[in-house]
């Protein structure tokens, strides 16, 4: 019973996609401009090479700041009902803030925080 439910769910989902895929491709408007398949940014044209490739170290600097962003996340409700989790939530905190801060200074010795 349950593998019945689980694949017409799928099943729906799936011809659901499917279906506003293909009326969004049936009544969109359609440009056949050349400019519009120009790279451009901020509406200024490229000058010299439009693909260019970036250093890895604004990735590196990017998914570091996502981490501690979500770091945050995650601390906000925690903040919100400390007195109620005692010591068993302090230590799952402290816990979770370890490994954040062992991701750091992975992170600080590989280099992946300073600019060259």
């Amino acid at each position: 019973m349950n593998f019945t439910l689980l694949v017409t769910v799928v099943l729906t989902a799936l011809i659901f996609v499917g279906l506003v895929v293909v009326i969004a491709n049936a009544i969109a408007p359609r440009s056949y401009n050349p400019q519009k398949m120009e790279p451009y940014e901020c509406g200024i044209p490229t000058r010299g090479k439009t693909w260019m490739q970036f250093h890895v170290g604004y990735y590196l600097f990017a998914i570091l700041f996502l981490m501690f962003e979500v770091e945050t996340v995650f601390l906000f409700p925690w903040a919100v009902i400390t007195s109620e989790l005692g010591v068993a939530g302090l230590c799952s905190v402290l816990f979770f803030l370890f490994i954040l801060v062992l991701g750091l200074a992975y992170a600080w010795k590989k280099g992946a925080l300073e600019w060259k």
